[in-house]
């Protein structure tokens, strides 16, 4: 995570696009350690909402190209997690999408989406609310718990 943040905002964006894939990484330690190095909060929201976007549009692109037993195989999702993933969205709608950037269940969200062929546009809509809402909050409360 150190030579992500030595990179500034092109290290927050890999991080962040990196954190939206099935990797393990949190770009929100990238995020608040260049919070505390002063550059810009607004910026840093943005860089990494972008970053942590296109990350998400990747898995919908998997998810929507590539055939459903490599995804089952690549999500480590057993034929019953997979459909309960796809009663969650019968359920709920593409409202769920609000929640892609949750850890465990945004990654598989974001996949099934792009199975199931939802709407490009409702997509991008609100993953980028979900994980712009997520970043505001990180930031705030890194720099109110810093002061």
């Amino acid at each position: 995570m150190a030579f992500l943040s030595e990179l500034g905002y092109i290290g927050l964006f890999l991080s962040a696009f990196l954190a939206a894939t099935i990797l393990p990484l949190s770009s929100e330690i990238v995020l608040t350690t260049l919070l505390l190095s002063g550059l810009s909060p607004n910026n840093l929201v943005f860089v990494a909402t972008i970053g942590n976007v296109l990350g998400s549009l990747t898995n919908y692109g998997l998810g929507y190209w590539a055939s459903i037993n490599l995804i089952k195989k690549w999500l480590k999702m057993s034929e019953a997690e997979f459909e309960k993933a796809e009663q969650r969205f019968s359920k709920y709608g593409v409202f769920l999408l609000l929640f892609s950037w949750v850890p465990i269940i945004g990654d598989p969200l974001t996949v099934v989406a792009g199975v199931l062929r939802i709407r490009l546009l409702w997509f991008v809509l609100l993953v980028t609310l979900g994980k712009f809402l997520r970043y505001t909050f990180v930031a705030y409360i890194s720099l109110n718990i810093a002061n």
